[in-house]
């Protein structure tokens, strides 16, 4: 009776450790599949961003005069941004240097892109074309979405990573694939944004 007892209790002590090794790995599967989810909100704002850019370089194109390294510096950017391929979104993810190279890269294009803004401010004749002032709003309702989707991954992420390294999921996490992911950081002087205001009076260059 006693030997049917410890094989009750052994069986019992398993079915319990089962459950909660299974409710532990569905909640860091659950975790993870927000945290995927939320860059693939990241990377649609990104994209809806470098979509705008070209009609945004058609326009200024056509002001005369405009200054032609910020502009440079804005089409630079949005190539090398272009250059990393959709298809590595998880492999960005998984590897915190990657993933470092990727906001460098983007970063730099909000950087360009910032410059650009400030300088359009002395070029009324381009403020006076009601497809242009469509154009820079639609810019910076993308750029305000964008340190939205970064902040609401950061919060995901953060959430993930404290599941993976709590114990006791934290002992056996790694070995079924789950690693922590890595945060976007503030880019330096992100906290100063440039004065940007389209209804100011505005000079021509040269005056």
């Amino acid at each position: 009776m006693k030997k049917y007892g410890c094989l009750i209790g052994i069986v019992v002590a398993v079915l319990v450790l089962g459950l909660f090794l299974m409710g532990t790995y569905n909640g860091l599967v659950g975790s993870e599949q927000a945290v995927e989810a939320q860059w693939a909100q990241v990377q649609n704002v990104y994209q809806r961003r470098a979509d705008l850019i070209p009609n945004l370089v058609a326009s200024v194109k056509g002001a005369a005069n405009f200054e032609q390294s910020t502009l440079t510096q804005v089409i630079e950017a949005r190539s090398r941004v272009g250059q990393m391929s959709p298809q590595a979104s998880a492999e960005i993810l998984n590897d915190p240097a990657k993933f470092a190279q990727y906001q460098q890269a983007q970063d730099s294009l909000s950087s360009a892109l910032s410059r650009l803004m400030v300088v359009v401010e002395q070029y009324p004749q381009l403020q006076a074309v009601q497809a242009f002032r469509d154009l820079m709003t639609q810019l910076e309702g993308t750029e305000n979405r964008v340190a939205v989707e970064r902040r609401s991954f950061n919060e995901v992420a953060q959430s993930y990573n404290t599941k993976v390294r709590r114990f006791p999921a934290a002992l056996f996490a790694s070995m079924m694939g789950f690693k922590p992911r890595p945060y976007f950081q503030g880019a330096p002087g992100s906290d100063v944004a440039p004065k940007v205001d389209f209804g100011a009076p505005a000079t021509t260059p040269g005056r």
